[in-house]
Parts: structure tokens; sequence; C-alpha cells
């Protein structure tokens, strides 16, 4: 879906855009009682950018640029602990006026490394993770400047946040980016932005989350934790403002979370797909951590989605064959051309194709998918290796086990064999699923949009699944699905995202000429 051009009128993703949108009536808060942390609503600059849409049309936005600030009253470190705003005043030479629309709230965190926006020249800018995967979990910033732009183009307020990561550390040797700084500074960012409702352009209480990856895995959890108490001494210590961190509706991509879970999940999953120099992992180690994910998804007692059922480890793979990757086939063969189609099925012969349907078996998918991208364990790494384990570092301790599994089966020497005390904590501040699962949260948001590459091997298709299917059992709104033959990071239906914002959030502008 994408801009529609028209006389004096331009839809983006089925939206038509209004210069003279209702204000909401919002009232600013006195300046002095956000101190420092209040808008400045002149301090900005006034670009202009293109923005392709999906249709391939290209279309001009004028917008006002509010470039890093600072969204806490004690900062750790300023450079990630800043925010941008952008706001559209101009598409395709029309005015438009952005004071009621929702506010796309996009994180750039890939690999649960730094974003900073310090350096951004515009929109977009943001510096965040890798692009490509690995670790824990790349690609930070590819499918959101497209989701950015988009938005921007359909009239909406874009609100990039930067946030501490695992990487940092100061002068005494200390990581002062580790679980959970990444998401309590995003958490801060919301607050700011929502005490300096009326001040601030956008519908403050639709806020619409965004991440990729580690990414998405914290605008899930953003998503699910909202005012949580769990969070208030850490945000205070920074000095966030006195406001919500409730977000309205959340969008994930490829969300790297779960962590605990994610060794087990994994194995399950691609736990017999060969590694890229073709050999098998260690079986036993990955029979092990399968035996976990068993007893893991039997406490969730999930129900699938369309009336599956109970989820279990036996009938999981039926599951998302059924409700994810045959649909997924299926709407990827359905839009090639005839001749296209036979090619493809000609040299896919594991997939059926009959009266307009792809079938299959789970088996034939994971030969289709290939080598698997990570070891074993993949997540707890037994030589403390992988990124996550550098998430959950602490002082000058550059990286720590985080499950019972990996603690035990150390090899880098470690003579305690039980986790460190203040771990536990750190998983229930990290993991969306205990605000879903463990203990349901009253305030999180009550909108889902998940997506996932079918061929995404840097995570398991368990840990989506599992999130939708948590979120809707507590009646919440889902969208959710795998993206046929695509990776890590993959984003192809974005204007349908910029729909299903409008959507939601039940904003209906439209757009005329400036006087």
């Amino acid at each position: 879906m994408g801009i529609g051009a028209g006389a004096g009128v331009a839809a983006v993703g089925g939206l038509a855009l209004n210069a003279h949108a209702a204000s909401g009536g919002t009232t600013s808060p006195a300046t002095s009682e956000l101190g420092s942390l209040a808008f400045a609503p002149d301090a900005h600059t006034e670009l202009t950018t293109t923005v392709m849409d999906t249709a391939g049309t290209e279309h001009s936005v004028t917008y006002h640029f509010w470039k890093a600030i600072t969204y806490v009253a004690k900062p750790v470190d300023e450079k990630y602990q800043s925010l941008n705003v952008s706001v559209p005043v101009k598409i395709d030479g029309t005015a438009v006026d952005a004071s009621n629309a929702p506010i796309l709230f996009a994180n750039s965190v890939g690999g649960y490394m730094p974003s900073s926006v310090a350096d951004a020249t515009g929109i977009g800018g943001s510096s965040g993770g890798p692009t490509g995967g690995g670790g824990a979990g790349g690609g930070g910033a590819g499918a959101l400047s497209t989701n950015q732009l988009l938005a921007l183009a359909a009239g909406y307020v874009v609100v990039e946040p930067g946030a501490r990561g695992r990487t940092l550390k100061n002068s005494a040797g200390e990581y002062y980016g580790v679980a959970p700084a990444a998401i309590v500074d995003l958490k801060a960012a919301v607050r700011y932005v929502r005490a300096n409702k009326g001040r601030i352009p956008g519908n403050t209480d639709r806020i619409v989350s965004a991440g990729t990856s580690a990414g998405g895995a914290l605008s899930s959890l953003l998503g699910a934790s909202g005012d949580s108490p769990l969070y208030a001494s850490h945000l205070k210590e920074i000095g966030a403002a006195d406001a919500s961190d409730a977000v309205f509706a959340t969008g994930a991509w490829c969300p790297i979370t779960d962590l605990e879970h994610a060794d087990g999940s994994y194995e399950w999953n691609w736990g017999t797909n060969a590694t890229s120099a073709g050999t098998a992992v260690d079986q036993a180690v990955s029979k092990e951590l399968r035996a976990q994910f068993a007893e893991y998804q039997a406490s969730l007692k999930l129900k699938g989605l369309s009336g599956f059922g109970t989820l279990t480890a036996r009938n999981y793979d039926e599951y998302l064959v059924r409700q994810y990757l045959e649909p997924s086939a299926t709407t990827f063969l359905a839009a090639l051309s005839d001749s296209a189609r036979t090619t493809y099925l000609a040299a896919n012969t594991f997939i059926t194709w009959k009266n307009g349907k792809a079938s299959f078996t789970w088996a034939d998918f994971l030969t289709h998918v290939g080598a698997r991208k990570k070891n074993v364990p993949s997540f707890d790494a037994s030589d403390l290796s992988t990124g996550e384990n550098n998430e959950f570092g602490a002082g000058t301790t550059l990286a720590r086990h985080f499950t019972a599994y990996g603690q035990k089966n150390d090899t880098t020497g470690l003579t305690n064999k039980r986790l460190d005390s203040d771990i536990p904590e750190l998983l229930r501040l990290m993991n969306p699923m205990y605000h879903l699962v463990d203990k349901p949260n009253p305030g999180r948001g009550k909108h889902w949009w998940i997506r996932l590459g079918a061929m995404d091997s840097d995570t398991s298709l368990t840990v989506s699944a599992n999130l939708a299917a948590a979120a809707h059992r507590l009646g919440d709104d889902v969208s959710h699905l795998y993206y046929w033959d695509q990776g890590h990071g993959a984003n192809t239906d974005p204007g349908d995202f910029i729909a299903w914002i409008a959507k939601v959030t039940g904003y209906k502008a439209g757009r005329k000429a400036a006087k």
C-alpha cells in the first residue's frame, strides 16, 4: 500500500491527510513544572526530504526537526539519552497539521548495542546496531528507516530515541549500558514525550513503538510493561519525567527476546539443522535444551491462534506450519506471475500447490531454510561469548551467564555454579513475557504488529509466536505473520504497517491546500 496522489489530496497507506485535524484540546504543562525537560516548540530546523512510497511514487515532505533533546534530568550519557522529533508541515506542497497525529516512536537498537541520534542530520539518521545478523540480533535500522519515512509522509509525528547499550564503558572500566539500561532509557523517552503533552506535536496518547531485532525485543517490552512499577527506581535514578511510560501500540520485527528460554526454543526449532560449515551441533546438548523448551512451553499454557488449542513442544511444528508458514508461502506464490510461480515450484518441489494454496511438511521446511546461524547454546554461551552474555554484564565484568544451564556448563573457569543473585530480577525487567504471562500488566499496549522472516535463524520461530499468543490470550489485538523466504530484519509490508497505525489509533484526517 502506498501514497496515491490526487488533486490537492494524497493518501499514504490508504490515509488521507488534512491540514486542519483537531488538536484534541491538549494543554501544555507549565515550563516551571517540567524544568529542563520542557520541550521547546520553536527550537527546530525546517528540512525537506523526498519519500518514495511503496507504489514507487516520490513525495516531497517538509518537516520541522528537533535534534538531540536530552530526555532525562540526570543523564548518564547525553549522547545516547537523547531523542529527535520530526513533524511534517507540508506534503507535496500542501500544508498539514500533525497536532493530533499518531506518534511513531522508532528505536534503532540492534544487538542490544548503543544507539545515538546525536549526529543525525534529519529523520532516519540515528546510529544503532549492525545491519546484518549475528550476536544479539543485528538489523537495527534498516526496516525502521522505511517505517519512519513513510510515517512522516503519512502526516504522523516521528520520535527517534537513542539509548545506552551493552558495550559502553566508563573510565573506571564499568559497563553502564548493560541490562536494564536500554529499556529504562526508552521508557524515560516515552515519559518525556508524554510529559510534554500539548507542547510536543502529536497525540501523546497514541504512541506506537517500533523496533527491529533487539530493538524489536525492546519495542515489545515497552508495549508489555507500560507503567510497571518494577522500573520506578531505575527511572528515578536518571531523572525521568513524572509521567506515564505506556505506549498505545507495538510494532516488533524479529524480536530477539525471552532470552532466558531462547537456547531451548532455538534448539527445538533449528537443532537438527547443520551449521554453515555443514556440521551438526552437539546433539546431546541440543537434546537437553530441547527438553527445557518442552517444559517451558508446557508451563505457559498458551493456546494457538485460530482455535488451535494448547501449544506444546509436540504440536508446535504443526501450529507453525498451519497458522503461519503455509499461509506465508501461499501469499508469496499467489503474488507471482504464472510463469514465475511455475519456475519457483519447480525449484522447490517440497511445496504442493493445489487450489491456490501451498502445503508442505515441517521437516521439508527445515531443509528449505538450510544452515542455522548460531552454535549451541546460542544465547547463553558456555564460553560467555555472545552479545547476550555481555548484555547481562555488571560493573567491570564484561559478560555473565543468565541461565542455570549456562552457569552449570560454563567453560571459562567459573567456580560459582549458581547465577548471580540479581539475574532473576534483570530477566523480569528485560522480558515482555513476564508482563504478559507471569504478571499480566494492565498498563500494556493492547495492539500488536509482529513480523518475522520465515528463514530467520537468528532466533526461533516460536519466540514471536508465543508473544503473539500471550497477547491474544489477554484479549489484545494481534497482527502477526511471517515473511516467506525472508531472513533477519525483513520488512516487506511497511505500507500496511502505516495503514494499521491509522486503523488502531482511530486517526482519521485529510489534507487540503494551504491558503
